[in-house]
């Protein structure tokens, strides 16, 4: 028998790996299983892999009653098994699979007896007999900028995981940074316990993308993985969904991209997404419905959450921790040398057009700090945001002139005029004209465009950090607060009348001196795009007001960039057929084993 996942034990906590039913006297009455991180997500099982059935085994000790459950994609349950427990106690229950692709789990919960031997699980698993289409291992790839203190936190977890150490061959750590992770405390005791498992890359900043297709080259290069594990650095992992996500890559149909779930770091039973899909009208991507983001299973858990129990197919996944088979990899090659954004969703569209589906696997998750607490679209990212977006579409967009593509641009452009965000403004321009240049620019740049972005920012009023709160001035009217029952962002019927009014005051109407007292000043949460545009200026500041940084309407600025922003992006749609001429035959070579090692070696 393969083991495909060890169930985990432990008290109930914030990373929701136990739940714990009690009756109203506080006495325990019923601890389920069905978990995000213990139930068995058989929906996903069925529709992806050979498997056809699984064995729940179960070790417990004490007495009470074992129920083992199922449920179906309307999240329907019923009881499958029920078992007396009496002290030293072995279960097995074989679980069918066939006919469960449309979704469901399977779960077991424990009712203790009323007797001063309560029941204990001493250990559990899903297994199965079935044989695997490889019994090949993973590689992982860490690609890390400057966050040593996590990577030696991951590296610690791996090293005292011997299950996901067992499907593993290499921990590929690819520092691109200044600060050393071999240089952090604790990483000797670490990199001893791991020995030749682990290997340290230290290379120029490529971004993401470089770092990750060094994981790829060297994996390609060793030619003893089935798999790339690739992994974030500012993570926290569970070193168990690294196991199940391996274990699911082996037992798929076919190669198959297998993405793992992100938690909020900061708030850990909150899910970021279920799936990740892209909308080709106008070539965005987004999590799946609403109501599938910012799940918080603290508050319902699986039983209580319908939507859990259908399988939900996913167009890409992120590249936090994504699974890819080097069957795939050898045919369409490396990731885009794009430095940062659209690699991981580009990757997943072309392996798509190859028959390599990508699926996101419930059960197997890290955590991660989510994007809602960050807002990297108006700082030197906003440059990749646009760039990358473009060139992805520019392969594989279907539609003509990219559908909606442009127009979304251009409404992006002017949200970022409007609330006074310049320098996103300005290199957005510049990303426009830089795929005007072609394919060629990629990799000739890759490990210079980010210095030129970064040069820039000084330029911009915006990007002067007030970092001390006695320099953090004051503003005319005070600090706002908002109700957002009372200010809501404006419907989308009412969206055109919104931004033609403030677009035409921000055209026309002067601007204050550029040393004037600032207008108001906001947290940088209410600094949202349906209030940023009312004022003259701003100074937004963190939650604490231990930094701060001003924002200033400029209308000569604005009328400049407009019309820049505006040129250089018709430029892109006027030539849209020739570009996507031009990437399109470009993709073999960029992607290329043999290319990208001419850029790595020039960078080390």
């Amino acid at each position: 028998m393969t083991v495909l996942a060890h169930v985990v034990p432990g008290p109930t906590d914030d990373r929701d790996l136990s739940a714990l039913y009690v009756d109203h006297t506080g006495a325990p009455k019923r601890i389920s299983y069905a978990t995000y991180f213990n139930a068995f997500p058989a929906g996903y099982w069925s529709q992806w892999t050979t498997v056809e059935q699984v064995t729940l085994t179960v070790e417990t000790q004490g007495e009470g009653t074992l129920e083992v459950f199922v449920s179906d994609a309307s999240s329907q349950s019923r009881v499958a098994h029920t078992e007396t427990l009496a002290g030293r106690h072995t279960t097995r229950v074989d679980l069918s699979l066939r006919g469960r692709s449309a979704g469901g789990w399977f779960w077991f919960d424990f009712l203790p007896a009323d007797t001063d031997a309560p029941v204990e699980l001493i250990e559990a698993n899903w297994s199965t007999d079935a044989a695997p289409r490889t019994e090949g291992k993973a590689s992982i790839g860490i690609t890390t900028f400057n966050k040593p203190d996590y990577c030696v936190e991951t590296l610690r977890a791996l090293a005292d995981a011997p299950s996901a150490l067992s499907v593993l061959d290499t921990i590929y750590l690819v520092d691109q940074g200044t600060a050393k992770v071999a240089d952090e405390p604790g990483y000797d005791e670490a990199a001893g316990q791991l020995s030749s498992q682990l290997q340290v890359i230290e290379q120029a900043n490529l971004g993401g993308s470089g770092g990750f297709s060094r994981a790829m080259l060297e994996t390609l290069d060793a030619g003893t993985s089935a798999f790339t594990l690739l992994l974030d650095d500012d993570v926290e992992i569970e070193p168990e969904a690294i196991y199940r996500i391996v274990q699911f890559g082996r037992f798929t149909t076919r190669p198959t991209i297998v993405g793992g779930h992100m938690f909020d770091l900061l708030n850990p039973s909150v899910l970021h997404a279920w799936a990740e899909i892209l909308d080709l009208k106008y070539f965005m991507w987004r999590p799946g419905p609403p109501a599938h983001s910012r799940h918080n299973f603290r508050e319902r858990n699986l039983r209580a959450t319908p939507w859990t129990h259908r399988r939900d197919d996913a167009d890409y996944t992120g590249w936090w921790m994504c699974l890819i088979p080097v069957e795939a990899i050898k045919r369409i090659g490396l990731s885009l040398p794009v430095f940062i954004k659209w690699d991981d969703a580009e990757y997943s569209v072309r392996a798509r057009a190859i028959g390599v589906p990508t699926v996101s696997l419930p059960g197997s998750a890290l955590w991660h700090v989510a994007w809602i607490d960050k807002d990297d679209s108006r700082d030197w990212q906003a440059y990749f945001h646009a760039r990358n977006r473009l060139i992805a579409a520019l392969v594989h967009s279907d539609y003509p002139a990219g559908g909606r593509l442009f127009s979304n641009l251009g409404r992006i452009d002017v949200k970022h005029l409007l609330c006074m965000e310049y320098y996103a403004a300005h290199i957005r321009e510049r990303a426009y004209r830089d795929v005007l240049r072609g394919p060629e620019h990629l990799h000739e740049e890759i490990g210079t465009i980010l210095g030129e972005l970064r040069a820039e920012r000084g330029r911009f009023v915006e990007n002067q950090v007030h970092n001390a709160p006695q320099d953090i001035p004051f503003s005319r009217e005070g600090r706002l607060t908002f109700d957002i029952e009372v200010d809501a962002p404006p419907r989308r019927p009412m969206l055109p009348a919104f931004t033609a009014r403030h677009f035409a005051r921000h055209w026309s109407k002067p601007s204050e001196p550029q040393d004037a007292e600032p207008q108001v000043e906001l947290v940088r949460r209410d600094a949202t795009w349906w209030r940023m545009p009312r004022y003259e200026s701003a100074v937004v500041t963190d939650a604490q007001r231990t930094s701060a940084v001003i924002y200033r309407r400029d209308r000569d600025f604005f009328r400049a960039q407009f019309q820049r922003s505006r040129a250089a992006l018709n430029e892109v749609e006027k030539n849209w057929n020739r570009l996507a001429q031009e990437y399109r035959a470009a993709m073999p070579d960029i992607t290329s084993p043999e290319t990208w090692r001419q850029t790595l070696l020039k960078g080390d």
